[in-house]
């Protein structure tokens, strides 16, 4: 997420994180290097309040599944390098990096919060602690909040604020780590051509 320019260092975090916060950075890296796969249900509130609900899978390093139900036509599989986004309807897809998305962050193999840069603020409500990070060391403030239960660390929400400042929320439910899940399920047809281009699957 985010690479400094040729010769130079990446810029610096803009904040100074307290001993609290870094406490709190390391129990929650520590909870997500601890989840190999993971299953459950996500409801998605879109910028113009739409609601949608689906299920997701995941295996780290890199690889989601987000299926959503009909009427929306959207499947949204990452295989570890890319992520695709299917219309089913269109019969299209769309593909980015998964370094450029915010599933980075979550499904990286090695995750240590501390001493990740993009990472701007740690903020704390009634059993809620809170994650706020940049998706880009480019960016002077957050564009993605991480949202944890507390006590008892587990992913719930996150929340994602594009260019054009819509957002979108993602809350997470029935959570089963653990899970036994095929890999074919991350594997969509055609989906090694190139980055950024449109494609009938």
């Amino acid at each position: 997420m985010g690479l400094g320019g040729a010769g130079q260092p990446p810029p610096q975090r803009p904040i100074v994180l307290t001993d609290a916060d870094r406490t709190d950075l390391d129990r929650v890296s520590a909870y997500l290097n601890s989840i190999h796969t993971l299953t459950g249900d996500f409801i998605q509130i879109d910028p113009d309040g739409q609601v949608d609900q689906g299920r997701f899978y995941m295996q780290k390093p890199g690889r989601v599944r987000f299926e959503y139900k009909p009427p929306n036509p959207i499947l949204i599989v990452s295989d570890g390098t890319t992520v695709a986004v299917a219309n089913r309807k269109l019969n299209t897809i769309d593909r980015y990096p998964l370094s450029s998305t915010p599933l980075d962050l979550v499904l990286s193999d090695d995750v240590d919060l501390r001493h990740d840069n993009e990472v701007m603020a740690v903020k704390r409500q009634p059993g809620e602690l809170i994650i706020e990070v940049r998706s880009s060391t480019n960016r002077t403030k957050p564009n993605i909040s991480l949202i944890f239960s507390d006590p008892g660390i587990e992913l719930r929400q996150w929340t994602v604020i594009d260019d054009q400042g819509q957002t979108t929320t993602v809350a997470l439910r029935n959570l089963e780590p653990g899970a036994t899940i095929d890999g074919q399920m991350f594997v969509l047809k055609n989906a090694r051509k190139a980055v950024g281009t449109r494609s009938r699957d």
